[in-house]
């Protein structure tokens, strides 16, 4: 595709974990698919899943050294204002040069310096705010934006200009999608008789769900059990040893559709991504929410599922004692698990992603 064709030139920027990329990477594939007027750049961290993703899908990316500020002292944070400046400097210079007619953000410390750059360079900024409670780089860029789009109405009072939010919900990848469950069984070696349990902690792994897991493991084996084990990028050196037959240990996993597929039961945290995708695709879930976000957000979220029968939520300090029975419990009871499938549906936002994608259209004909 040469430049004479291109219209829009859209800067993005999130990251840090897959819940803040995959819902970026979601609506810049869905815009891609439907023309082909669209230049994409993306913007994150060198140190971080987005440098590793967003080339592997094929677009542009350029890094930028912003940290996080440690919520606790640390000699890092001796770093974080250098590195700030230096980062809204090289976002200035790439905005210059790729001259961005919207900028879409995804949260995460890295989106506020590029998201203010495109800004100072003419651009409209979009936001993508996952979680019930948004996170403080998206409340520092409200002013910036030009839409604010939400996954819950509980969000709305962490926001002052209320003008600029839709609660569309949080874009899921066009490609998590259902296929047929003995085939997907049989694409990743698995007996399709016999019953399979994923964990996924997220794209950085979960130490409490590890723990839980490794502590279990002989336990599920015994039980004719077949896992399939995400153990996170951190983790997986730890835990890499104790794979064996009937159970498949990676870091990640990059073909989440056919593993969802697969799976008999999920043990997920509760992240905004993660219940996005599993609501989407209708699994039966084990809910661990983790304790370590603002407002136990986590929880607030699988709690509402489970007093409708669409998932089970067991609490991160008492994954270690009571994941066995918990699973076991579930995982051979299959009319719980058609229970569990069915009121999962009821809380899907299938239309997200489009609806989101049609706002942002609408702005980039606006805005030229």
């Amino acid at each position: 595709m040469g430049n004479s064709s291109i219209k829009y030139r859209v800067v993005c920027a999130g990251g840090g974990t897959g819940g803040h990329i995959y819902p970026l990477l979601a609506v810049v594939n869905e815009l891609k698919n439907k023309s082909d007027d669209y230049r994409f750049l993306f913007v994150g961290s060198g140190e971080k899943i987005e440098a590793r993703v967003v080339p592997a899908n094929g677009y542009d990316f350029k890094s930028i050294p912003v940290i996080g500020f440690a919520r606790k002292l640390t000699l890092k944070n001796l770093m974080f204002p250098f590195r700030l400046i230096y980062s809204l400097i090289k976002s200035l210079v790439i905005c210059f040069r790729f001259k961005p007619h919207v900028a879409i953000g995804s949260g995460a410390y890295v989106s506020g310096p590029v998201m203010w750059a495109a800004r100072v360079m003419g651009a409209k900024v979009v936001l993508l705010e996952q979680n019930v409670y948004p996170g403080i780089t998206n409340r520092l860029l409200e002013r910036y934006a030009e839409e604010i789009h939400i996954s819950f109405d509980e969000t709305k009072k962490y926001f002052r200009e209320q003008d600029k939010l839709k609660n569309n919900g949080n874009p899921v990848r066009s490609e998590i999608k259902l296929i047929d469950k003995v085939e997907a069984k049989k694409k990743l070696g698995i007996n399709p008789e016999e019953k399979l349990l994923l964990f996924v902690g997220g794209s950085l792994g979960a130490s409490s769900i590890n723990k839980a897991v490794a502590q279990n493991l002989d336990k599920l084996v015994e039980r004719n059990i077949e896992v399939i084990w995400q153990s996170g990028k951190i983790y997986y050196d730890r835990y890499k040893h104790l794979e064996k037959d009937g159970v498949k240990i990676s870091a990640f996993i990059d073909d989440m559709s056919t593993a969802y597929s697969a799976a008999d039961l999920i043990v997920a945290r509760a992240g905004a991504t993660t219940l996005a995708e599993l609501t989407n695709v209708g699994k039966a879930v084990v809910f661990i929410p983790s304790p370590n976000v603002a407002a136990d957000h986590q929880y607030k979220n699988a709690k509402a599922l489970e007093e409708k029968k669409a998932a089970i939520v067991l609490k991160d300090n008492e994954a270690g004692d009571k994941l066995y029975d918990v699973v076991t419990n579930a995982i051979f009871d299959d009319e719980l698990l058609e229970e569990l499938r069915v009121n999962i549906k009821y809380f899907a936002r299938p239309d997200a992603l489009g609806n989101i994608c049609d706002s942002i259209t609408k702005i980039l004909r606006e805005s030229i």
